[in-house]
């Protein structure tokens, strides 16, 4: 059965459920079917095309079969093809309650005929605790401004 996506919402939703319930099936059934697909993990590795995704999270999954994946901070851009969303991932491992990141990761969605699909997902560490808490302008919290680039 191919579920169809109504917006990237839902195939964002279904991507970090799928994550939770390492239900590898599911979680390949949000990407598009295109060969250029890509994932990029925290580690750095990029991985191109469904062959490699899909290997990649069995892997993960058969050595943390229970992530939970807490999103924050969506800054979301949509038109009527194409979406990105940017957020901040804080992982769960097994029972433990001490969170793993920081990560910033953005998904990018494109609509196709049937629904919308992920078409990237790219994962990277946070260069610090405060990510997204303050600008690159000096403000009232007394911090010095950061160059970011």
């Amino acid at each position: 059965m191919i579920v169809v996506f109504a917006t990237p919402e839902d195939v964002e939703a279904s991507f970090y459920e799928a994550i939770a319930r390492a239900d590898l099936a599911a979680l390949m059934s949000v990407w598009a079917d295109d060969e250029e697909i890509v994932c990029i993990h925290p580690t750095g590795q990029r991985l191109t095309g469904a062959t490699a995704i899909r290997d990649s999270w069995r892997g993960i999954f058969a050595n943390n079969p229970r992530l939970t994946v807490r999103l924050s901070r969506a800054v979301r851009w949509s038109g009527m093809l194409l979406a990105v969303h940017n957020v901040v991932e804080t992982l769960y491992i097994g029972d433990e309650r001490k969170p793993h990141g920081p990560m910033l990761a953005t998904n990018v969605f494109q609509r196709g005929a049937g629904g919308w699909r992920l078409l990237a997902h790219h994962s990277s560490t946070a260069a610090d605790r405060d990510v997204g808490e303050t600008s690159n302008a000096g403000g009232s919290d007394g911090r010095a401004p950061r160059t970011l680039h």
